[in-house]
């Protein structure tokens, strides 16, 4: 593992769990010695991406990563252009409603808005979503690059729940009714008792670059209640589209 992979497995430490970690439990749970952890902290610390409260000594994420997050959302901005819609598809179905970019580490929560119904589901800011258990990632296969689809089609397929997609046929079937509606629908894949309907953020290119998704209790969506979510969140990722990116020529391929 490179320095640069070391250092970003802490970040990505300290950005799950308790908002402060000890130097001791950030290198048990790294696997790197105390000197390595404290090295790589102390590099993160000099460029702003980990602060150290000098009360306690432990360790949280830096105000650095704000200003990072800041300079990429000028240059492109997904979060100033999308959060708008998430929350009026949120206010229309209340129900969760969660929004996912694309990047090579996979498919990325990046902004979600909870329902306020005490039965609800709950996604988690930053949490890697996997392609073929969940409605997000088979609406973004389904307007991927045919080298991305591929790879995940080629497995392996993690199990996460009985329901959970598990050979490239059916994963393949899934795809395709996707693209055909524009939208996925997905039953319990990735967590028990939880119904999604997602679709596709496009590029300028046609393919897809994010998702936006419901997520409803099963218990409480009916079919009446699916195909209006269809039809939702089609119609909130195309007007994110057009908004991010003008006129899509691209959507119209085959």
């Amino acid at each position: 593992m490179s320095t640069v992979a070391k250092a970003i497995s802490l970040l990505e430490m300290l950005g799950r769990g308790t908002p402060e970690t000890a130097l001791a439990d950030l290198a048990k749970g790294a696997g790197f010695d105390k000197a390595t952890t404290r090295r790589l902290l102390v590099s993160l610390i000099a460029q702003g991406l980990v602060e150290q409260d000098e009360a306690t000594r432990r360790y949280r994420l830096g105000a650095g990563l704000t200003r990072l997050a800041l300079m990429r959302e000028a240059q492109f901005p997904f979060l100033r252009v999308a959060v708008p819609m998430v929350n009026l598809l949120a206010a229309e179905t209340e129900e969760t409603v969660h929004l996912s970019e694309y990047s090579k580490r996979g498919l990325i929560s990046v902004h979600v808005v909870e329902s306020t119904k005490a039965n609800r589901v709950s996604v988690q800011p930053g949490e890697v979503l996997p392609m073929h258990a969940t409605a997000s990632g088979i609406a973004f296969l389904a307007f991927a690059e045919d080298r991305i689809r591929e790879a995940v089609l080629a497995g392996p397929m993690a199990a996460f729940t009985p329901y959970t997609i598990g050979d490239a046929e059916t994963l393949a079937e899934h795809i395709a009714a996707a693209r055909a509606r524009g939208h996925s629908t997905g039953s319990q894949g990735y967590e028990e008792g939880v119904l999604s309907v997602a679709a596709p953020i496009l590029g300028a290119d046609g393919f897809a670059i994010g998702t936006i998704a419901v997520a409803a209790p099963g218990v409480r969506a009916q079919k009446g209640d699916i195909e209006r979510y269809g039809t939702r969140v089609a119609a909130a990722a195309h007007g994110i589209s057009e908004r991010l990116f003008g006129g899509l020529p691209g959507r119209e391929r085959a």
